[in-house]
């Protein structure tokens, strides 16, 4: 297994940090509970139900809501849109599944970043967080929060269009506050999550309902001759899956934070389960009622189908929806930020990531470098960048290394027999699974080159950048000086230091 390298010497260990605040080097703050020498570590503090918070908050967004029409125009008609919808929830409960044997048998946070380390060792394991520090994270965020910012003044806006500089500055101001809420305490973030999960099932059930009772009613005629519509072609129904397996995505985050799960040998597990069978169900029953309502060809022309299914069956009440879209999508940004960065974290205190990043604030226990490492480059995106280029470029590699990762589940099989594995899984889940990920990662190759190919060059950066800045021992001295002294200011600043479990 790859080891760190040793720690730098120049940074402020904890004594030392409490040490030069009682000579007043230090800002004057009340530092009576860092004096009781409690040991500075992320705490165990992700129970059974935050854990199936952080799974559902993060897996339900704004997708299910605006625009599921991606698998039915791919697929043709609504039977075989709605059999799609199952198979991905059954295919990403089988990923689920693998990740649950990783998370007991490599008891470490970090998700696919630790998965690879431990498999396949350090070069990989760089590029993959290297990509989502820089690209896949702060440009998965800036759309998740755009959805926040619109869908949030939508009842403000009801007449006319809303500005695109009010989204934007409301966005900005719920990146923010998300960033704040994961730096000052883990058991609030966890339980707003909890708050924001149970938002988004009273969000689909007000959906799912209405449905049910207009099928009760006999409202069917869209469901006659349900498999009859346009061809599926050989591209569109693959297409159709990646749709799918996108509007799953998030069933990994929990990995992200197992140092942080109480008793994860059980909890990871029956958390990803229990999970995914709520997700599928769900989202399976929200598509059925749609369809009581919404013709195939109306929900094609709909840029969100919740809010014209509401408009129809709930007359006034149909307001509301729009803020509960906009609480999902907030969970969906805290259950993100949250659980990635434990990823930056884990990195960090492996030596692929500036040092500052593996500290955490003296009293509150949070990661405070790894969360608000993201803000500038998620708020920098919002304002200049074309995010969903950037997100068109890079969706393969999330595919890509989750693939590789559960390839590494085999391949950790084979050569480590004797790790201790509380929870496994058959070994045609794992291989069923990851030739799914590589199969929709050789489709985007085929299906869209040019974005493709943009992503896969920015993924192999992280080649050279793994040399210059993990490898290379003889950086020139004032580069050496410049970083100690930066990584000092900042434990200042942040008020963070090395944990105690880290230091030798």
């Amino acid at each position: 297994m790859y080891k760190k390298p040793a720690a730098d010497v120049s940074i402020v260990s904890k004594d030392s940090y409490l040490s030069r605040k009682s000579h007043g080097m230090l800002p004057s703050t009340d530092y009576k509970q860092a004096d009781k020498r409690e040991k500075v570590v992320l705490k165990k503090k992700v129970t059974l139900l935050r854990g199936i918070s952080i799974i559902i908050g993060t897996i339900i967004g704004a997708g299910i809501f605006i625009s599921p029409k991606g698998i039915l125009q791919h697929t043709g008609s609504v039977g075989m849109s709605l059999i799609v919808w199952t198979a991905c929830g059954i295919i990403s409960l089988f990923g689920a599944l693998c990740y649950a044997e990783l998370g007991t048998c490599i008891k470490k946070s970090g998700g696919h970043y630790t998965y690879i380390l431990e498999a396949f060792g350090p070069l990989p394991a760089f590029v993959r967080v290297w990509v989502e520090l820089l690209v896949i994270r702060p440009a998965a965020t800036a759309v998740i929060s755009l959805a926040f910012g619109r869908y949030i003044l939508e009842p403000f806006f009801i007449q006319c269009e809303i500005p695109e500089l009010a989204i934007k500055l409301v966005t900005a101001l719920g990146i923010t506050v998300v960033m704040v809420l994961n730096s000052m305490s883990v058991s609030w973030s966890a339980r707003i999550q909890i708050f924001l999960t149970f938002c988004k099932l009273i969000a689909i059930l007000i959906i799912i309902v209405p449905g049910v009772m207009q099928l009760i009613k006999g409202e069917t005629q869209n469901f006659k001759d349900a498999f009859v519509g346009k061809d599926v072609s050989v591209i569109g129904l693959p297409l159709a899956f990646y749709s799918g397996m996108y509007a799953y995505a998030g069933w990994f985050y929990l990995n992200f934070v197992t140092e942080e799960v109480e008793n994860p040998e059980k909890n990871i597990p029956l958390a990803i389960c229990i999970s995914m069978a709520i997700v599928t169900v769900g989202y399976v029953l929200t598509n059925v009622a749609y369809f009581t309502t919404i013709t195939a060809e109306e929900l094609l022309l709909s840029n969100a189908v919740a809010v014209t299914f509401a408009e129809r069956l709930l007359g006034k009440f149909s307001l509301a929806v729009p803020i509960f879209v906009a609480l999902s999508c907030f969970g969906s940004m805290n259950g993100g930020v949250f659980a990635v960065s434990r990823m930056f974290y884990v990195a960090s205190r492996e030596g692929h990531l500036p040092e500052i990043l593996s500290m955490i604030h003296v009293r509150k226990h949070t990661p405070l470098p790894a969360v608000f490492v993201l803000l500038p480059l998620t708020l920098i995106m919002l304002f200049t960048g074309d995010i969903y280029s950037l997100l068109n470029f890079l969706s393969f590699a999330r595919w890509l290394f989750i693939g590789l990762a559960v390839v590494g589940l085999i391949y950790l099989r084979y050569k480590r027999p004797e790790m201790h594995r509380p929870f496994k899984v058959p070994i045609f889940i794992p291989a069923l699974f990851s030739f799914t990920c590589l199969f929709m990662v050789a489709l985007s190759l085929y299906s869209d080159p040019i974005n493709t190919g943009i992503g896969f060059a920015i993924t192999l950066t992280g080649v050279p950048a793994y040399y210059i800045f993990v490898i290379w021992d003889n950086k020139p001295k004032f580069f050496r000086l410049f970083s100690d002294k930066l990584t000092r200011l900042l434990q200042i600043l942040l008020e963070v230091v090395p944990t105690d479990e880290n230091i030798s």
